[in-house]
C-alpha cells in the first residue's frame, strides 16, 4: 500500500506541475523597433474646377421668334414650318460658347445638326433655326442641345404632322 500512496502522491505532484506550467505567461518576444522610413507624401489636393463661366438657363423649341429672339414653346408642326431651338445663356464674365442643337427622327436618323460660337456675356439667347427644302416628314423628333460639349437639359420631344 505504500507504494500505491507514493504513486498517487507522484502523480497529483506531476498533473499539479503540468497544471502550473499551463499556467504560466508565455514570455511575448520583443519586436524589433520599426525601421527608419520616409514620411509619406502630404495627399495631393484634387484639382478644383472652376465654375463654368457661361451656362444654359433654358432651352425652348417653337417655330416663330420673336424680336427679342424669345421664342413660343411648340411641340407640334406643320411639314413646312420652320423649327427654332432657342437657348438662353448666362455668362458671369464674357466667355466662349459653342452650342449645338440636334434633331433626330424616330428611326434615329439626325435631321439636323447646327453648331454656333459666339461670345457669352451675362444674359443672352442663341436661336438655331432648322428649315427644309422638303417638307418635314411626319412622325416624331428629337431635339437634343450641348453647350461646350455638356448636354443641356433633357432631350425635348417634338411632332410634325
Amino acid at each position: 500500500m505504500k507504494q500505491n500512496r507514493i504513486s498517487y502522491a507522484l502523480m497529483i505532484a506531476l498533473a499539479g506541475t503540468v497544471a502550473l506550467a499551463a499556467c504560466k505567461k508565455k514570455e511575448e518576444p520583443v519586436a524589433a523597433p520599426p525601421a527608419a522610413t520616409e514620411p509619406a507624401p502630404a495627399p495631393v489636393p484634387a484639382p478644383v474646377e472652376p465654375a463654368p463661366a457661361v451656362s444654359a438657363t433654358g432651352v425652348t423649341v417653337g417655330n416663330t421668334a420673336a424680336a427679342d429672339k424669345s421664342v413660343a414653346a411648340v411641340s407640334t408642326f406643320t411639314p413646312k414650318d420652320k423649327i427654332i431651338v432657342s437657348v438662353k445663356t448666362d455668362a458671369s464674365a464674357p466667355a466662349d460658347a459653342t452650342i449645338d442643337a440636334k434633331l433626330t427622327y424616330q428611326d434615329g436618323q439626325v435631321a439636323g445638326q447646327q453648331s454656333t460660337k459666339r461670345t457669352a456675356d451675362g444674359d443672352g439667347t442663341t436661336n438655331i433655326e432648322f428649315t427644309n427644302a422638303n417638307p418635314w416628314p411626319a412622325g416624331k423628333y428629337k431635339v437634343d442641345v450641348t453647350l461646350n460639349g455638356q448636354p443641356v437639359g433633357m432631350t425635348q420631344e417634338i411632332e410634325v404632322k
